[in-house]
């Protein structure tokens, strides 16, 4: 029984962390469009591609709705290069293709993720198992572990953010149609490679924030349960 107790604190625990993390990426991603404006401006792509802002944020838009699969295809019309065409060709719309599954994937793990918390979390309420204690210390070992994992990646990104990008991609793509020509591609140009590195920092900071948050949480939580245990202990021995 305790076994199996533990292994479903470590599943609650675990499952939890993923839902943090995919949605803490969600949120840095589409909750504030103003924040690609301002790296579009940080990387003058406007210069880059000769269209006005407001096409670029409507490109933007279009763009980020496909990824969430809210529109079917990937065609936008805009002025760009002082002549109106469709902003993405064809080996832009294979590879957002690509790009649209990992982020549809992704949600969907959280929701899976989402369903085995729940799941475990019963269990160990059913199991009328010491949860609090339990769950509370598999989240903040894994919360430390994450974090250690973390510091790493961060060492080789801020050593070779090149490298990085290159492997990221080579892990998730099994093609190269994610190398474009800037002389060909207006894709590469409004997404230059700073603004992924940009937006790496953001999703960190915001899976940071959300995982500290709950880790002080899991740490109140963890101190009262063996408070508590100890004060049962005491009242068992008297």
């Amino acid at each position: 029984m305790k076994l199996l107790q533990r292994t479903m604190a470590f599943l609650a625990a675990l499952s939890f962390i993923v839902v943090l993390l995919i949605t803490s990426a969600k949120g840095a991603i589409y909750l504030d469009f103003q924040y690609y404006q301002k790296e579009y401006e940080k990387y003058e792509v406007l210069d880059d591609l000769d269209m006005t802002m407001d096409d670029v944020m409507d490109v933007t838009h279009k763009m980020m709705a496909y990824l969430r699969g809210d529109r079917e295809e990937l065609v936008v019309n805009t002025h760009v290069d002082g002549k109106e065409q469709d902003f993405f060709n064809e080996q832009d719309r294979f590879h957002m293709a690509e790009v649209r599954d990992i982020f549809c994937n992704a949600l969907m793990i959280r929701w899976v993720s989402l369903g085995i918390f729940v799941a475990s979390m019963s269990a160990l309420l059913i199991m009328k198992a010491n949860w609090r204690k339990m769950v509370s210390a598999w989240y903040m070992g894994l919360v430390g572990f994450l974090a250690a994992a973390t510091g790493v990646l961060a060492y080789f990104m801020i050593r070779n953010f090149d490298q990085c990008f290159v492997i990221f991609h080579e892990i998730f793509f099994d093609n190269d149609l994610w190398m474009f020509n800037p002389e060909e591609d207006y894709m590469i140009r409004m997404l230059p490679e700073g603004l992924f590195a940009d937006f790496a920092v953001r999703i960190g900071i915001f899976a940071g924030v959300l995982l500290l948050v709950f880790l002080i949480v899991a740490w109140i939580l963890h101190k009262s349960a063996k408070r508590k245990e100890e004060d049962q202990n005491l009242f068992n021995i008297s």
